[in-house]
């Protein structure tokens, strides 16, 4: 998650509160995406951002996550991204997104 992000992140975190956040990351591998997890949860790893040190533990989910799939509408989804899911491996974006969140999320 690049930094002009992770500020934002924070910012929003702060203004509103960490417990009525929800980040959607749409990273297409599994380590990008279970990478941006661990930063708005734990905060950045890399300590080069933000959110170094910053353990927000936001709820974090992937747009292929099942628990967000079935809170849309199913032909929105399939519009935006149903074809994705054909090509990623959806499986190892929601082991290494859901690990973060159940080990770091608060919320």
């Amino acid at each position: 998650m690049d930094l002009e992000n992770q500020k934002r992140v924070k910012d929003l975190a702060e203004k509103y509160g960490a417990e009525n956040i929800v980040v959607l990351i749409g990273g297409a591998e599994a380590e990008s995406a279970g990478l941006a997890a661990e930063t708005v949860t734990a905060g950045d790893p890399t300590f080069a951002g933000p959110l170094a040190g910053v353990p927000l533990g936001l709820k974090v989910y992937h747009a292929v996550e099942p628990a967000f799939k079935e809170s849309v509408d199913a032909d929105v989804y399939d519009d935006q991204i149903g074809m994705m899911e054909m090509v990623l491996d959806v499986d190892a974006i929601v082991e290494e997104v859901s690990k973060m969140r159940s080990e770091y999320g608060k919320y």
